[in-house]
């Protein structure tokens, strides 16, 4: 990786680092969503605060800041890879913000925006996944890992470089990680449900 593209990597990873999910909730009077739930600080957290228009908008943000790492690389005249790591490094900010040192939420929304980045086509195919499995479920938690194991397959069938194929792999990879806990207690029968508060 040459210096021009490390550039962009850190760019990215500084944008994907801001904690949408406490910015909003402070502006909106919610308790901090690393104090409820999973003490995740992710829209699914502040959505159980009950208030639907702060997880929207943490939501958005989170996404587009993984969207939007990629547009100002390839503004700033990045070739493919400087956009492909730009769009990776802010998904790795999000699930390890430097101003939550180092610990940040599970990186779904932020995933999303960057899989948009990459392709309209690629981003719908993940996100049809994952509202099919959530809606039928009503977990979100299962409809993010079900849809993050999706992910790579439709990448590679859809992308046209192998290097963004092997971005969103690592991506859904570390989703799926991300995800241990709730798997634990989807198999456990503990795992709560879309809209309820805990």
């Amino acid at each position: 990786m040459n210096s021009t593209t490390t550039i962009f990597l850190v760019l990215g990873y500084a944008l994907g680092s801001v904690p949408f999910a406490i910015i909003v909730s402070k502006a909106f009077g919610l308790a901090d969503p690393r104090t409820v739930g999973s003490g995740n600080p992710g829209a699914t957290n502040v959505l159980r605060s009950g208030n639907k228009l702060a997880a929207v908008l943490t939501l958005l943000g989170d996404a587009l800041k993984g969207w939007v790492a990629m547009y100002l690389a390839a503004k700033l005249g990045a070739d493919m890879l400087g956009v492909t790591v730009a769009g990776v490094g802010a998904f790795l900010g999000h699930v390890f913000s430097v101003f939550l040192r180092f610990k940040g939420g599970k990186g779904v929304a932020t995933a999303a925006g960057v899989f948009f980045g990459f392709s309209v086509w690629l981003g719908l195919s993940v996100l049809a996944v994952w509202l099919a499995t959530a809606l039928i479920s009503r977990y979100s938690s299962l409809g993010a890992i079900v849809a993050s194991a999706a992910a790579p397959f439709a990448a590679w069938y859809l992308l046209p470089h192998q290097e963004q194929a092997m971005a969103v792999t690592l991506i859904a990879v570390v989703v799926v990680r991300r995800h241990h806990e709730n798997i634990l207690r989807l198999i456990a029968g503990t795992e709560g449900k879309m809209g309820k508060k805990k």
